[in-house]
């Protein structure tokens, strides 16, 4: 009983080890976003940070236009980056998880 307990905690914190590496590899892991029109770029990591904005000097003449257009543009990356980081910690996470009766919330 006791060796299955030291062996789960083991396991949990290799697997914490593992999550731990995989958020630092999705540090560089880069997802790039642009308007239709691709006068807006974003690049941001799968951690969801940004990297770079490259603006076309049209959208400099409209602050709305440019606003409207940031925003739309970074929410579509950050919706891309955040489903690319769970998929990614939840592969880790089931992949490390040890069978505890009840706990099959990952599956």
């Amino acid at each position: 009983m006791f060796g299955d307990m030291m062996n789960m905690m083991g396991k949990l914190k290799e697997t914490q080890q593992k999550i731990e590496a995989t958020k630092q590899r999705l540090d560089t892991v880069l997802i790039d976003e642009k308007s239709n029109d691709n006068l807006l770029h974003v690049t941001i990591t799968a951690n969801r940070k940004i990297r770079s904005i490259t603006i076309d000097e049209s959208l400099l003449e409209d602050k709305e236009q440019l606003e409207d257009y940031l925003i739309l543009v970074l929410n579509k990356a950050i919706e891309k980056a955040t489903n690319v980081n769970e998929a990614e910690l939840a592969a880790v996470a089931k992949e490390g998880m040890p069978n505890i009766p009840g706990m099959d919330l990952f599956k």
